[in-house]
């Protein structure tokens, strides 16, 4: 019985997770307000960074705002459905399913079951998880990649270095107040997959910051970048 359940809660965790991801804010606001598609342009990615350097500051923040708040409502909905399906008759925390339903949207963000599968690559996504299971941690994050960012102007190495430490931060933090064995390496796990996951997404900012051609925020972008 507790198995079953488990597979329900889990199930619907990762369905609603993923559904949530699917929507897409970037290429929503870009179709509402300009009439056209964000994946057309720059990266040819739905974040928030392609978004700014094609509409400027009020999409991207309406991108910020939509992108964060999707991933804090996939969290607490997992948080919530793990709750009532398996209340205290696992040795699973709730919070897991928190970080379950991270992972399902950041893959929904990434590949958009209502976008033709395109989509971003998930770092806001990322940090709406942090933000609504561990401010603290959210918090410390932000502080590296505004210190990063600061001295390069380089967006995608803050974040392939933040999504690095995710997994290392969220570690420290479980072990710090106390949380059983089952809870930490399932959400560690979890986080490490997201990490993951985004650093997979950055391969190519990757190869471009290998070869000094990455992109700095602020300058004019050549279209061989």
């Amino acid at each position: 019985m507790n198995i079953l359940r488990i597979l329900a809660a889990c199930l619907l965790t990762a369905l609603s997770g993923y559904l949530l991801g699917s929507i897409l804010f970037g290429v929503l606001i870009s179709k509402v307000l300009y009439n056209d598609d964000v994946r057309s342009h720059g990266s040819g990615n739905a974040g928030m960074t392609n978004v700014l350097r094609t509409y400027g500051k009020l999409a991207a923040v309406l991108t910020t705002l939509g992108d964060v708040g999707k991933s804090v409502a996939a969290v607490r909905l997992g948080r919530l459905l793990f709750t009532a399906l398996l209340g205290g008759q696992t040795a699973l925390d709730p919070v897991c399913g928190a970080y379950l339903a991270a992972i399902f949207c950041m893959i929904g963000h990434s590949r958009p079951l209502f976008f033709g599968f395109k989509g971003g690559k998930g770092v806001l996504v990322g940090a709406g998880a942090a933000l609504a299971t561990e401010p603290l941690v959210c918090a410390v994050l932000l502080g590296i990649f505004l210190v990063e960012f600061a001295i390069t102007r380089i967006v995608s190495l803050g974040s392939i270095i933040i999504a690095a430490l995710y997994p290392v931060a969220t570690l420290i933090h479980l072990l710090a107040h106390g949380a059983d064995a089952a809870t930490v390496a399932f959400s560690t796990v979890c986080c490490a997959i997201m990490a993951a996951m985004v650093i997979w997404l950055h391969r190519s900012n990757i190869e471009r910051l290998k070869n000094g051609t990455e992109y700095r925020f602020g300058e004019k972008k050549n279209s061989s970048k």
